[in-house]
This record gives C-alpha cells, sequence and structure tokens, in this order.
C-alpha cells in the first residue's frame, strides 16, 4: 500500500531551518513581558515583600522554640506568635496583589504575541504560504502559541517568584548562621548538574515532539479539508494508516520527552532529603559544641526544605518549560520570515488605473534556474478584454500573479499606465485589481458580510445593487435569512455557481480599476456559467480585463488572446486572425469543438 502523506514528515525536517539557543529564545520570550517595566518592578517589590515576610515565619518559630526550651516567657512567647501571624497575612496579601498584577502582564504579554505572529502572517509575501503547508502553519498559530500560553500563565511566574525567594532564603541562611548555609548548599551544584543535563538532553527531543505535532496537525487539517476525496477513493483506512504512523511518531517522541523531563524529580526528592538530613546532622553536632541553638537548627531545617523549593519547582515543570521554548523557537522562525515582495524605499502610490498594460520581455521563474515565462512582451489597450489560453502549465495563471505583483519578475518589466509596477506600492496597486478565482473563498458569516469584505465602507443598498448585477440577488434572497444568513465554513450551504456569483457581486462592491478572471465558470453547469458569464460581462465593462479560459468559447469576443504554450507566447490576435492562421490555436479550439460535437452525438 502506498504511503502518500509520510514525506511530509522527511522533507520537513530536512528543511527545518537553523534555530536559535535555548538562552536567546528566552530572552526573546521575556522581552514580551518587560515592555511593562513599571509593572514588573512593582511584582519584584511586594515579591521581596512577600517572600521576606514569609521567611520570617521560621525564624520566628525558631525564637518560639528557643523561648520554650529556657524559662517560659509568656508575654515573649504571645508577641512572637502575634508577628508570626502579622508576618503571614502580610505575606500572603503581597503575593497575593503580585499575583494579580503579573497575571494581568502576562496576558498583555501573550495577547501582543500572537498579535504579532498574526500581523506578521498578513505581511508576508504568497511565495512564505507557497512553501508552507497550512496546517503546520496553524499549528504554530494555534498549539504553540497555547503551550507558551501555559508557560506564560504558570512557568514564567513560577520562575520569577522562586528566584527570588531563593536570593532571600540564601542571604538568610548567611545571616544566621555560615556554618549551616554552606552545608545546606552543598548540595547545590548536585541540583544544576542534574538541571543542566536534562536540559540538554531534553532540548532536541522536545523540538522532535513540536515537530511531530506540527506534522500530525498539518496531516489532520489536509485530510479533513478533502474528506470528500478522501471518502470518494475509498481512502479512509489509509488517512488513518498515514495518521497512525505520525501520530506514533509523536507518541514516541512525547515519552521520551517527558521520561527524561519527569526523571528529574525523584531525583531532586532524594537530593533534598539528603540536604535535608545532612542540615540536621551538622546541627545537631553544633548544637552539641555550643554553636549553634536548638531555634536555629529547627528554623534552617525549614529553610533548607524552602532552599529546595524552587529546584524542585524548576524541575516538576522542567518538561513544560522545554516545551514552550520548542514551541517558542517555531513562533519566532516564522517571525523572522521577511516578505520576498517589498516596496522601493521611494515607492509612490498608484494613480488610479486606467488599464493600459505593458510586458517587456519578461522572464520569471519560481525555482531559481528553472524558468517559467520567457521572453513575453504584449500589450493591453485601456477597456480591453485580453484573453489568455493555452495547455495546462503553459503560464496563464502566471502572467496574472505578476500583473498583480504576488511575485517579482526576473527581467523584463511590467508596466500599467506608464508607471511600473515595481516603483509603485504593491497595496495600492492591488487594491484597483479586482479577482475572480476558479475556486471561489467565502467566510463564515453572513452574505452582507462576505459582500462588504471588498470595501467595509459599503452601505447595505450599495452591495443589494452589487448582489442584482451579478445576478445573486434572486437566489440570495431564498436563502433562510436573505442576505443575513450565515454561510458555512467557504459557503459549503450554497452551489458551486451561487459561491461564484457571491465572489462576483463582492468585486463589483470593490469597483476595481482592472479586473482578473481565472477560468471563473469552468467548474459550473452550463445554465449557470450563462448567469456567471452575464455578470462578469457587466463587471467588464469600461474596465480592460484578462480572461484564462478553459472553454475557448468564452473568449471569443476577446479584443486580443494570447496564446501561451510552455511559457511563451506563441500566438496573439482576435480569434477570427487565430482560426485564420490554422495554428495551434486553432488545433486547440477545434478540438474542443470536436469533443461537443462527440457528446452530442
Amino acid at each position: 500500500m502506498n504511503k502518500p502523506f509520510l514525506h511530509r514528515q522527511i522533507n520537513s525536517k530536512a528543511g527545518k531551518p537553523p534555530q536559535e539557543s535555548a538562552g536567546k529564545v528566552f530572552a526573546r520570550l521575556l522581552g514580551y513581558v518587560t515592555r511593562y517595566v513599571g509593572q514588573i518592578l512593582l511584582v519584584i517589590l511586594l515579591l521581596l515583600v512577600g517572600t521576606a515576610l514569609n521567611l520570617l515565619i521560621p525564624y520566628f518559630l525558631g525564637e518560639g522554640l528557643n523561648n520554650l526550651s529556657s524559662s517560659l516567657n509568656l508575654k515573649l512567647l504571645l508577641h512572637t506568635v502575634i508577628l508570626m501571624t502579622i508576618a503571614a497575612i502580610g505575606s500572603w496579601a503581597a503575593l497575593f496583589l503580585q499575583g494579580l498584577i503579573i497575571a494581568k502582564v502576562l496576558q498583555r504579554a501573550l495577547y501582543n504575541l500572537r498579535r504579532d505572529l498574526f500581523e506578521h502572517i498578513q505581511s508576508l509575501s504568497i511565495n512564505f504560504f507557497d512553501r508552507q503547508p497550512i496546517g503546520e502553519l496553524m499549528s504554530s498559530v494555534t498549539n504553540d502559541a497555547e503551550v507558551i500560553a501555559t508557560f506564560f500563565r504558570g512557568n514564567l511566574n513560577m520562575l520569577l517568584s522562586e528566584s527570588i525567594n531563593l536570593i532571600f532564603i540564601v542571604i538568610a541562611m548567611f545571616w544566621l548562621n555560615w556554618r549551616l548555609a554552606i552545608t545546606a548548599m552543598l548540595i547545590s551544584p548536585l541540583f544544576m548538574a542534574l538541571l543542566g543535563f536534562i536540559s540538554r538532553v531534553s532540548g532536541p527531543i522536545f523540538d522532535n515532539l513540536q515537530q511531530n505535532i506540527g506534522e500530525l496537525n498539518g496531516l489532520m487539517e489536509e485530510t479533513v479539508s478533502g474528506e470528500k476525496v478522501v471518502i470518494a477513493y475509498g481512502q479512509q483506512l489509509e488517512a488513518v494508516y498515514n495518521f497512525q504512523q505520525i501520530s506514533f511518531a509523536a507518541m514516541e517522541a512525547g515519552i521520551k520527552a517527558r521520561f527524561i523531563a519527569l526523571l528529574s524529580r525523584p531525583v531532586t526528592l532524594v537530593l533534598t532529603n539528603l540536604d535535608v538530613a545532612l542540615v540536621a546532622l551538622v546541627g545537631g553536632l553544633l548544637v552539641l559544641n555550643n554553636q549553634a541553638d536548638v531555634g536555629i537548627v529547627a528554623t534552617f531545617l525549614q529553610y533548607t526544605r524552602q532552599f529546595a523549593i524552587p529546584i524542585t519547582s524548576v524541575a516538576n515543570s522542567l518538561d513544560s518549560l522545554l516545551a514552550s521554548i520548542s514551541s517558542a523557537e517555531r513562533v519566532f522562525a516564522i517571525l523572522d520570515e521577511k516578505p520576498a515582495i517589498v516596496d522601493k524605499p521611494n515607492a509612490f502610490p498608484m494613480p488610479p488605473i486606467q488599464g493600459h498594460v505593458v510586458f517587456k520581455d519578461v522572464d520569471f521563474s519560481y525555482v531559481q534556474g528553472r524558468p517559467i515565462l520567457k521572453q513575453n512582451s504584449f500589450e493591453a489597450l485601456p477597456g480591453q478584454k485580453i484573453g489568455l489560453c493555452g495547455p495546462t502549465g503553459a503560464g496563464k495563471s502566471t502572467i496574472i500573479n505578476l500583473i498583480t505583483r504576488y511575485y517579482d519578475i526576473d527581467k523584463g518589466d511590467i508596466i500599467i499606465d506608464g508607471h511600473s509596477i515595481y516603483d509603485v506600492q504593491q497595496d495600492s496597486l492591488r487594491r484597483q485589481i479586482g479577482i475572480v478565482l476558479q475556486e471561489p473563498f467565502l467566510f463564515s458569516d453572513t452574505v452582507m458580510n462576505n459582500l462588504r469584505y471588498a470595501r467595509l465602507d459599503a452601505t447595505d443598498e450599495e452591495c443589494i445593487t452589487a448582489a442584482k448585477q451579478a445576478n445573486a440577488h434572486e437566489f440570495i434572497l431564498r436563502l433562510p435569512n436573505s442576505y443575513n444568513t450565515v454561510l458555512t465554513e467557504r459557503g459549503g450551504n450554497l452551489s458551486q455557481g451561487q459561491r461564484q456569483l457571491l465572489t462576483i457581486a463582492r468585486m463589483m462592491v470593490a469597483n476595481p480599476r482592472m479586473v482578473i478572471l481565472d477560468e471563473a465558470t469552468s467548474n459550473v453547469d452550463t445554465r449557470t456559467e450563462e448567469r456567471i458569464q452575464q455578470a462578469l460581462n457587466r463587471l467588464m465593462q469600461g474596465r480592460t480585463s484578462f480572461v484564462i479560459a478553459h472553454r475557448l468559447s468564452t473568449i471569443r469576443d476577446a479584443d486580443r488572446i494570447l496564446v501561451i504554450k510552455a511559457g511563451e507566447i506563441i500566438e496573439t490576435g482576435t480569434h477570427e486572425e487565430l482560426m485564420a492562421q490554422h495554428e495551434f490555436y486553432y488545433d486547440l479550439y477545434m478540438s474542443q469543438f470536436k469533443g461537443k460535437v462527440a457528446a452530442i452525438a
């Protein structure tokens, strides 16, 4: 049995970009938090106060034990209890307040990260989406962002508070008894070595885990989106098999990652108990030699356990921390992508287009060294209808992608109304060009909002007028809620022809200066095609238009037809002129005509 999806995992790993070090990724992630300097300083201050008050509790406990072990002083004991209570309440209040502030800061940081990611994706050029599987991209936007959110909500606050707690404990230890302080810290190098070892080993494994999750999400998105094809060809078992293969790889990576990270927990517990026992032993010896009292040793036992808490907390959340760093690497890899199509520093807004288009010796290749278009030249006058035809893969869609500057050419120039499109701002160019694609795309929103998407300030009346011109008004009125009917994803509750009519109406709302039609009627029946063609004729009236045609009958009335083969314009002229030449276009047209005759017969 063929395994068509298995190549995805291999290819994605082979093309994985070089990664930043974990330290740099972590610092970059913290940069989203350190924007809020004032709130962070307040959080640190509250943490200092809360931690200091919390550490006073064991100290007062030791004082109380010393009081009980000597001559009992009830007044002093009551005073100690009151101080312990005040310290406990004050510590709780300070830490509670800092928790509220840090929660707001972290949510803002997460919001900024998600916003930056989405905004940056919107700024990227088409070629990024050509080479980036949409499923894996969505995994970064959703899954990786959620892993980072978990880090922001829990781990980051924990790291900040436990770091301050650790510093205060060390200071308090040395202030009380430097001998016991050194004893308590003898285990520290072992703790650090353990965490360092686990981080080095687990880091690449967590990278592999997140990569596999991205592959899995990509496969799921692709399979579910193409479920009709899967069912039509009876490939449900094949789809399940491919899912199991990648899911199994993700499971194995997850087991390895979690096992190594979780290994730190029992080892940390053993080292903590060893540390406490060592402090108790040395403390007992110091008491016997009158170098410390019972209260100090009791306080130190509390501090020793608290000293291990920050390290234990880091160890317990190490798997989550490493996963968040791996996710951040993937997110930052997208944020570091540069748009391939950029405006010149002195680019100016495109004036209102009249529609005079000139191609001058245009060469283009998607991959360097593999040309798609070669030495293409033609001219379209304002208001003309230009037909493009030729075999599949000849370069028809590529030409219209170049007119809208979705890609930059290798050589030559494209001029509209005397301005090179490389001298004007690309957004000002695209806003004046309307495109109707072969496969219409509608959003999961109301019909009215889908029409208004072309021009957000359009009124309801303008949208309804456009729908009438596009022959869409009648079927819209038959929908359950007319223009307020909510469409399912991609307009799935409409027919192919209805979706296409809505996209034409949407373009009419935009009122573009130039029109591009990419086989807009190739996927509909003859009757619907006639209605669509009527709408398109209204749309093209008075505008320069480029029409990619699979059915050559749709461009018979074109002012000029470009016949494209293997990336070159081999013939040009009107339908009558090209038919008179009896060359490639004639053969192409006659083959379609004969096909129709055969079908009728």
